[in-house]
């Protein structure tokens, strides 16, 4: 079984299962069904396109279904209001999605093995409280304060982690029961009714700033120029070793898009979209998006080029067949739980900034459910074992995009509720259909 990084998940999942080091020649692979799709070279962009629907006639949605939900979202919304496609709420859209996409992707890891976070909401509020009381209180600098806030995050990951491997009692329940007992926590520390402002110029700044212009332009063209240089690497490499690759015109038109949606962004947020901006000048992507994205970056390098990235999934395809394979399950799931529960922290700061206050209620109420949301909407499966972090940012995006539109079209809360949920179900729907046709299609 091959282990290749133009595979999809699942056979990620079963291929380091078989193989838990990873490395074995992908030209080797498969003898059957969509697995000879993996392993199949695309000489041409029309053979990489035939592939692609392959995949789709079998199951492999991927993110699509997010993607169009997404278009038909904008479409609906800038045809019923003129201010939907503006740049100031383009922007509005953007900082209204970070802290939900954060959150998303840390759920993405306790997914991928089968499991849920209940808590992870409340302990992201639970976490920023923390922050705002080493500022408030003890007067330490920003970042002394964010690292104590990820850090608690980090020591109730490893508590539930250990809850739910060590001693077997199932991560519904354990992480139930955090969500209870997480609520007291700031409860204790703020007081009923009682709130902590926000106004560190940093943390706060994460919401209302936005990154100068020029700086702006600068970043999109190293991401640009960055993903380019990987991109034909990859390809370099792959191909002088004959192992299986995407088309040369594939890659470019990757590239190419890439560069169309990161420059064209950079350009649409880089103009002055202020109310009335012959006195004021708002420009510049905001602070929240290079957090997320970085964010991004990293999950997804982890995720697709590591060992522990491999044993996720193996260990989210089939637990038994991972451990068989010398795969050390335990310490996989609690480092997933750690993981997940540092990014509610990280979740938390954001919320946090966004609304200028930590209250006792702060990380409850939807606010975990929209990230579950996000997660399974983008793609990911709640059967574990398939899921990228790009998919908790698209489905973060369609989550944010639903009240922001409805909110400029003056609708009631009711018809948030009807929608978002209605969109939910929907993905559910179709992650289920996929998984059983992947499983007809011997996937």
């Amino acid at each position: 079984m091959t282990i290749s990084s133009e595979n999809s998940e699942s056979t990620d999942a079963q291929g380091a299962a078989k193989d838990p080091v990873a490395g074995s020649d992908p030209g080797t692979a498969s003898t059957s069904g969509a697995f000879d799709i993996d392993s199949r070279q695309a000489g041409t962009l029309g053979d990489a396109a035939r592939d692609y629907l392959n995949r789709l006639r079998g199951g492999d949605m991927g993110s699509l279904p997010a993607i169009l939900g997404l278009v038909v979202l904008f479409v609906v919304f800038s045809s019923l209001n003129d201010r939907f496609l503006t740049t100031y709420n383009m922007a509005n859209l953007v900082v209204q999605a970070g802290s939900i996409c954060v959150l998303a992707m840390g759920l993405v890891f306790v997914l991928l093995l089968g499991e849920i976070d209940l808590s992870a909401g409340v302990a992201g509020g639970f976490c920023a409280t923390i922050t705002a009381l080493a500022i408030l209180d003890h007067g330490q600098s920003w970042w002394v304060a964010t690292l104590a806030g990820v850090a608690c995050g980090a020591i109730i990951g490893l508590i539930i982690g250990v809850l739910v491997t060590v001693l077997g009692i199932p991560s519904f329940i354990v992480t139930l029961a955090f969500f209870l007992g997480l609520q007291a926590g700031p409860l204790k520390l703020i007081g009923s009714g009682g709130s902590l402002r926000y106004d560190d110029e940093v943390l706060r700044g994460l919401s209302i700033k936005n990154v100068p212009v020029t700086a702006g332009w600068i970043a999109a063209v190293v991401i640009v120029v960055g993903f380019a240089a990987l991109s034909l690497y990859q390809y370099r490499s792959r191909s002088s070793r004959g192992l299986v690759h995407k088309p040369i015109a594939l890659v470019v038109l990757q590239i190419a898009v890439l560069a169309v949606i990161v420059l064209g962004l950079t350009a649409l947020l880089s103009k002055n979209r202020a109310p009335n901006p012959a006195i004021f000048n708002i420009s510049g992507i905001p602070w929240v998006a290079p957090v997320v994205i970085a964010l991004l970056l990293f999950w997804t390098f982890v995720l697709t080029r590591t060992r522990f990235g491999r044993h996720l999934y193996a260990v989210g395809g089939n637990a038994e067949a991972a451990r068989r394979a010398g795969i050390n399950v335990t310490r996989i799931k609690v480092t997933a739980f750690v993981l997940c529960s540092s990014m509610a922290a990280v979740s938390g700061l954001l919320l946090a900034s966004f609304v200028g206050k930590v209250s006792p209620g702060s990380g409850g109420g939807n606010v975990l459910l929209y990230a579950v949301g996000a997660a399974v909407i983008g793609g990911t499966s709640l059967f574990g074992g398939r899921g990228k972090a790009i998919h908790a940012v698209i489905g973060g995006l369609v989550i944010a995009t639903i009240p922001n539109g409805l909110g400029l079209l003056n609708q009631a809360s009711y018809i948030n509720y009807l929608v978002t949920g209605g969109v939910l179900l929907l993905a559910a729907s179709v992650d289920a259909i996929s998984r059983r046709r992947r499983s007809a299609a011997g996937v």
